[in-house]
């Protein structure tokens, strides 16, 4: 352990923006233990991420607040998608964001804060990036089950989430094969396909569809009727949320919405069933996992993450190491600026061993 001689942090604030995650209270655990009982300093948890700083609904966290913590899914301090930065192009919202960020630096001064601890996904992560442009001391913790936060090799829910979904993806093996149907599953991932790639992989999925390669209903027909001649007569679809046919690819963001909406179907997964059935003359079925891929406990290996990178982030307090973000490289516990995962997306790059490795073993990636 490196000795610190002085702490640079005497007291900080904590909060966790975004959708919830397992593993959020195995970070807040690890970044408070750490801090209070090795560094001694205060700590004041924020209550609905950016939220509560912009109301100041803030309060003293106790050991007993983050003892205890580590099993439980969710998040101790509330979560809310609240982008303080946020505008919509009208006068009166450039002037009600730029009160809210006024609003988040007047309550941080209040409150005597010496930094800003900010546990996220992208939005999460690039808010307190602007913030640190502002003046804010900010240090970022990556969380997202979607594993799409730049300048991390893994987030802490991700792990929990496969393993929820590839649960699903073998339960749906037993209703497809014993109906002779095409089952096709939808898990989260709206603009990055890791997720479901993993899923699909690890629970046989026999199409794996994701936002970054376009896919052609042609070619998975093709692929679903080819099954159904060598003798099996059921197949296993997955699908993210951010799939888009090869036609959608080429629309502009707002054309690809106005389409979406002219298909009258609920989600992505329902589309695909809908056009493999025309397509096919199959019987097929859809399954959304929807929320239950992000509840319940973490998994081993995300406590673990968690508790790492919680325990990163205290020593990056205490050295004064401001507007960076604890990330995982390789087998090593590292920082990047906060400026590397601000306003972008990790997508699965076009040449990652996991897809050759999927069509390696007869998966259709719908192409």
């Amino acid at each position: 352990m490196e000795t610190i001689r002085h702490i640079a942090t005497k007291t900080f604030g904590i909060l966790t923006g975004g959708g919830d995650c397992p593993g959020l209270n195995a970070a807040i655990r690890g970044v408070c233990r750490a801090a209070y009982d090795r560094y001694n300093m205060t700590i004041l948890g924020i209550a609905n991420g950016y939220r509560g700083l912009i109301d100041g609904d803030v309060r003293f966290l106790q050991p007993r607040d983050f003892w205890g913590i580590l099993t439980r899914g969710g998040t101790i301090l509330g979560a809310s998608r609240e982008k303080p930065f946020k505008s919509q192009g009208s006068i009166y919202e450039d002037n009600f964001s730029r009160d809210k960020v006024g609003m988040i630096k007047e309550n941080y001064r209040k409150f005597n804060l010496d930094c800003l601890v900010v546990l996220g996904g992208n939005g999460t992560n690039t808010t307190g990036y602007l913030l640190s442009q502002e003046g804010l001391h900010v240090v970022g913790l990556p969380k997202t089950i979607d594993n799409d936060i730049a300048g991390t090799d893994l987030t802490f829910g991700f792990h929990s989430a496969l393993a929820i979904g590839t649960e699903a993806i073998d339960r749906l093996h037993s209703t497809a094969h014993s109906h002779n149907r095409v089952m096709v599953i939808e898990l989260m991932g709206h603009k990055a396909g890791w997720l479901a790639l993993y899923a699909g992989v690890a629970g046989g999925g026999d199409v794996i569809l994701i936002p970054e390669i376009p896919y052609d209903i042609n070619a998975i027909g093709r692929h679903l009727l080819k099954r159904v001649q060598s003798g099996k007569n059921f197949s296993i679809v997955v699908a993210a949320e951010g799939a888009m046919s090869m036609e959608e690819a080429g629309m502009e963001k707002k054309e690809r919405k106005r389409y979406r909406e002219q298909t009258a179907v609920p989600s992505i997964g329902y589309r695909i069933a809908r056009e493999i059935e025309e397509e096919t003359g199959m019987t097929t079925r859809a399954t959304v996992l929807g929320y239950v891929q992000r509840g319940g406990i973490p998994c081993a290996s995300d406590r673990v993450l968690a508790t790492s990178l919680g325990t990163a982030a205290a020593d990056l307090l205490a050295k004064g190491e401001y507007g960076r973000m604890v990330a995982l490289a390789g087998n090593e516990i590292c920082s990047v600026d906060l400026s590397v995962p601000a306003g972008k997306v990790k997508s699965v790059p076009t040449d990652h061993y996991m897809l050759d490795t999927a069509v390696s073993v007869g998966t259709c990636l719908g192409r």
